[in-house]
């Protein structure tokens, strides 16, 4: 079984040499054959050039250069592309997170197709990192379904069929759980060592909660919906259409039964405009309907995952 160390960089120049240090000691340790991935992001220091220079030295470990700075997920993306091991275990390249983890890692994904670090005593700062994201962990729990202490946290282990079958977009990376939760997979929480950062300026902030949250309404019709829009769009377009139809047919009773004049009232707008929006929402659905299905056939895409099969033939 080979293992696949997934690490996304970006200005990170004082923490790779020690970070790959304290790989390699716990690495070299393990029954199991590895490699270590290293996603430089576009870093605007010496970044590169030492990992460069750990490369030329180590034939374990493989360097992806990115052209400019394309973000985490894209990092994540890159480093599953080129994956070779049977298992990939992601994370940070600031040091917070801590190898010697890895090998409890590897432990516990016997039995189940994704293990979730959870950093239970976490060393980050209250207000600004711990309580903006314990307030998105509980959101993004209730919204997928997929319960975990900490989406938040990079350190995590898939299977390789896992990882291979995701496309990931936007944050994306965060929601990995919840995302291939519609492959019926299996998922663990293991607590993790978490360290306080000691060099460099940590690359999240309260500015990226209106992203995430956005991408979690994009996760959510994913699961829910990717393969059925008509049914997300086509009962919001009922709703407002029969709203409006109400509105219209008491308008109606108002003016030829009870003789009273409707053209200078609110309401009649009103009730033009949510039959309009609710014809356009059904058609919404309808064009989503069609783009689904061109989306599925043109690249062969099932709508199911197949997880054993067992025949005699």
């Amino acid at each position: 079984m080979i293992i696949s160390v997934v690490i996304p960089l970006y200005n990170e120049e004082q923490n790779i040499k020690i970070l790959h240090q304290a790989l390699t000691e716990t690495l070299s340790n393990i029954e199991h054959d590895y490699e270590i991935i290293y996603i430089d992001d576009g870093s605007t220091d010496e970044t590169l050039n030492i990992l460069e220079e750990i490369q030329s030295k180590d034939n374990k470990v493989m360097v992806l250069s990115l052209r400019r700075n394309f973000g985490q997920t894209a990092a994540f993306a890159a480093g599953f592309d080129f994956a070779r091991g049977d298992i990939v275990i992601t994370m940070d390249g600031d040091m917070q997170n801590d190898p010697k983890d890895i090998p409890k890692f590897i432990e516990a994904i016997k039995g189940y197709d994704i293990v979730s670090g959870w950093r239970k005593d976490r060393k980050d700062p209250f207000l600004t990192r711990r309580l903006p994201s314990m307030i998105a962990n509980w959101l993004i729990s209730k919204v997928t379904g997929v319960k975990l202490h900490d989406y938040g946290c990079s350190l995590k282990a898939y299977r390789r069929d896992v990882v291979k079958n995701l496309k990931l977009y936007g944050e994306m990376h965060r929601f990995i759980p919840a995302v291939a939760s519609w492959y019926g997979v299996r998922i663990k929480e293991v607590e993790t060592i978490h360290h306080p950062r000691l060099h460099g300026k940590s690359k999240y902030g309260i500015s990226r909660t209106i992203k995430v949250l956005l991408d979690l309404i994009t996760v959510k019709f994913l699961q829910s919906f990717s393969t059925k829009p008509i049914q997300f769009f086509g009962p919001l377009g009922v709703v407002f259409s029969l709203t409006g139809l109400f509105i219209s047919a008491y308008l109606t009773v108002e003016k030829f039964i009870k003789n009273i004049p409707i053209g200078g009232r609110p309401l009649l707008l009103l009730g033009v405009l949510l039959i309009i929006v609710g014809v356009q929402i059904i058609g919404m659905g309808l064009l989503g309907e069609m783009i689904v299905r061109v989306y599925h056939e043109s690249q062969k895409k099932p709508i199911y995952t197949i997880k054993k099969i067992l025949s005699s033939i």
